[in-house]
């Protein structure tokens, strides 16, 4: 069912990062992407996989983490993501991408969690050590890493707190807390 789906695909930050994800895995969770919405249906978007501990290792050093979480700079060695996909606008195709690459991500993601995996969208990016590192083109410009593996975390979902604070946070036993607005606070109107 697939508000079961959405209920699970919580944005993960800790993985059996020895627990390989393949590159006939990462294909078809972009070929996800590649079946989905796009304005004018210009598919503007194109990837890069990666699933090796190298290529990894150099994609890590250029993402910040969970900027809630002030006091952790990351994914410790062993609890990191055994795949990422990078999610590239080409500029020779639209000037503007507006919401494709959301709307990729989200059946990346989802596909992710139907197969046992998760991952989390990360747009606090190094550009340009990451542009660097793996020699991307100038035409391309640089939206989004999501990072996936096997997801090592638990989260939970709860409705937001008196204090009205959507800052998630995690607890003595690291379970990771994600407040969400009531559906009450987001329907401005029904008619």
């Amino acid at each position: 069912m697939i508000a079961d789906l959405v209920r699970k695909n919580r944005s993960c930050r800790r993985f059996y990062q020895n627990h390989a994800v393949e590159n006939e895995t990462l294909m078809d969770l972009v070929n996800l992407a590649r079946l989905s919405a796009s304005a004018a249906n210009l598919q503007p978007l194109r990837y890069i996989l990666s699933s090796t501990p190298q290529h990894n290792e150099r994609i890590f050093a250029c993402l910040a983490w969970a900027g809630y979480l002030k006091d952790w700079p990351g994914p410790k060695e062993g609890e990191r993501p055994s795949a990422y996909i990078i999610v590239l606008g080409d500029t020779t195709k639209a000037k503007d991408f507006d919401c494709d690459h959301g709307i990729a991500a989200q059946s990346i993601l989802l596909g992710a969690r139907e197969a046992g995996l998760a991952g989390c969208m990360i747009a606090s990016i190094n550009r340009e050590k990451l542009r660097e590192v793996f020699d991307i083109s100038e035409d391309l410009k640089i939206l989004l890493v999501i990072a996936l593996g096997k997801p090592k975390e638990q989260v939970v979902i709860e409705e937001v707190g008196s204090d009205g604070s959507i800052r998630y946070w995690r607890d003595e036993q690291g379970v990771h807390h994600v407040p969400k607005r009531t559906l009450a606070d987001i329907i401005v109107a029904t008619y």
